[in-house]
């Protein structure tokens, strides 16, 4: 099956109204119509490791059962990763070692987990940290490296220095809103060159973060992120008035690579196709 190619790249802890602020190139391009933002309303309890799998499977906590980032096991239902890979597909990922955890085998064991190239799992190639202060500069060389060598179907992109810096400084802090300026640089050196490639790309965070360096709750600091999507199946422009559900994202990836969601997914179907 032929698929439409695209990258996935999850911003820890990238909250909406900082990213807003900081996000200057992604700006640019909503503002000249080359894709569309919305404003996305988190699921909660807004943890990393519960939305890791909510984004990537389109269910609720309360369905996949990841319910705290103390939740050690691999996913049981299907997530963006086994659609892709039951239609031919072929998967990678550069990202903290809970998306390993979660989607391809638990505990994630340093010696053995750090570099999985079809190593078993729904992730056909891999590459892992598992410090929070590696560099966003070396994760997403991880997967440029990923992507030009295996040239995968779908590829997550998944750095951490935006929530390193949250949890130290908290939101609002200089460093915290520096890290989503040096991740929005990052962009836009190779977003120009993915899109020219024919990738379609898709830009969101997990959860948000509050001045005192918390996330895990209930207000609009810790859980509203921005959504970013750069493809001619959507409609360009600004949605960003009302909120929309997290539980979009994966149905809108199976969209976008024209691939069957689970029948269990969740999403509303609340973004506007081109």
């Amino acid at each position: 099956m032929l698929m439409r190619k695209t990258i996935f790249v999850l911003l820890d802890a990238c909250q909406y109204e900082a990213g807003t602020r900081n996000m200057g190139y992604l700006e640019h391009l909503i503002d000249y119509e080359k894709g569309a933002k919305y404003k996305i309303r988190g699921e909660l309890p807004s943890l990393s490791r519960p939305m890791y799998a909510t984004l990537l499977t389109g269910l609720p906590v309360c369905m996949h059962g990841i319910a705290a980032n103390e939740t050690v096991r691999v996913l049981e239902c299907d997530s963006i990763f086994s659609l892709c890979k039951s239609q031919g597909g072929f998967t990678a990922a550069a990202a903290y070692s809970w998306v390993s955890e979660l989607y391809n085998d638990a505990p994630f064991r340093t010696d053995r987990d750090r570099i999985r190239i079809h190593a078993g799992g729904m992730i056909d190639a891999g590459i892992y940290y598992w410090e929070d202060d590696y560099p966003d500069s070396h994760l997403f060389a991880d997967g440029e490296y990923l992507r030009k060598q295996y040239d995968p179907d779908f590829i997550l992109y998944h750095p951490m220095g935006i929530d390193y810096q949250g949890h130290l400084r908290g939101a609002g802090s200089r460093e915290y809103e520096e890290a989503i300026g040096k991740a929005n640089v990052i962009l836009s050196l190779l977003m120009e060159g993915w899109m020219k490639e024919g990738y379609q790309i898709v830009i969101t965070a997990d959860h948000g973060m509050n001045t005192l360096g918390i996330h895990g709750g209930t207000d609009a600091e810790q859980r509203d992120t921005p959504l970013y999507i750069f493809s001619s199946q959507v409609k360009a422009g600004r949605f960003e008035e009302n909120s929309i559900s997290q539980l979009n994202v994966a149905p809108l990836l199976c969209r976008l690579m024209d691939i069957p969601a689970s029948r269990e997914m969740m999403g509303l179907e609340e973004i506007a196709l081109a």
